[in-house]
């Protein structure tokens, strides 16, 4: 008898990544593209005089967050990227919890990595061809001072 799936752990397959949600605040944003989520201990390098061995110790430094890139479609009436960038001043900007989650079959968030204090470093349009048969997508970069990641 073959088998039906119905048996199958939830547990063996990774989880895929083409459902996921983004918020600002509290207002949700339709993403089609969400990189940059990534984090690295800087190491120190040292090695004392009287050290036997000829080469340095590597120790954990301080924990450097990439910017993250976000790409969404443009639509008609739609600058709220544009809006939030246009409120730099003068080293002042309203910094925003961005929460990106990796949602489930049912809508459910199962991964949630949320970036603390983001504001926007940079904004880029899209490109127009007279020839093109894509959609208008325009680019937001991010930077932000951590990086959480929580299990649902």
């Amino acid at each position: 008898m073959a088998d039906d799936g119905s048996a199958q752990s939830t547990t063996v397959w990774p989880l895929p990544k083409f459902r996921f949600e983004v918020k600002w605040d509290s207002a949700v944003m339709s993403f089609q593209e969400v990189s940059g989520l990534d984090v690295e201990a800087q190491p120190l390098e040292y090695r004392h005089g009287d050290s036997p061995a000829f080469s340095v110790i590597k120790m954990p430094g301080m924990k450097k967050y990439s910017d993250v890139t976000m790409k969404k479609g443009v639509f008609k009436s739609d600058n709220k990227l544009w809006d939030w960038f246009n409120e730099i001043k003068m080293n002042v900007i309203k910094r925003k919890p961005v929460t990106i989650s990796l949602l489930d079959e049912a809508g459910k968030p199962t991964m949630v990595w949320t970036l603390a204090n983001a504001w926007p470093t940079k904004i880029t349009g899209t490109d127009l061809k007279a020839q093109g048969n894509e959609v208008a997508v325009e680019t937001i970069v991010i930077a932000h001072e951590g990086l959480t990641i929580a299990n649902a």
